[in-house]
């Protein structure tokens, strides 16, 4: 449940990055509002996930997401321009991002383990 949490999270990191670009400085309102929640849940359920993820694949995990998506976004949207290096390097995020939840979380067991466990 915490990667779900963590999924959902990054996703609403793509949605208020998208909301910042569109505010105009903040100062249109609507998007302005998008940008304030999707700030706040996203963030929430970051810390959340952290609870049961180890902060540095979380918080990687959480940016490499949100900024595939960010980018992805506004390349199918026309905002941005769609290049194959620009493609190989989403892929290399994404890539980069399922090797973190497929890599077993060693450190945080062993420390774990440290604070509870009779060697």
């Amino acid at each position: 449940m915490p990667w779900v949490l963590l999924l959902v999270s990054a996703v609403l990191e793509a949605v208020w990055a998208t909301a910042l670009g569109r505010s105009d400085g903040l100062t249109d309102l609507g998007p302005t509002v998008v940008f304030a929640v999707a700030l706040a849940a996203s963030l929430i359920g970051l810390g959340r996930a952290a609870a049961a993820i180890p902060i540095g694949t979380a918080y990687a995990v959480w940016v490499g997401v949100g900024a595939a998506l960010t980018v992805a976004y506004a390349m199918a949207t026309g905002d941005e321009g769609v290049s194959a290096p620009k493609l190989v390097f989403l892929t290399g995020i994404v890539v980069a991002v399922v090797g973190l939840k497929l890599v077993p979380a060693g450190g945080e067991r062993h420390r774990r383990c440290a604070l509870r466990c009779r060697p």
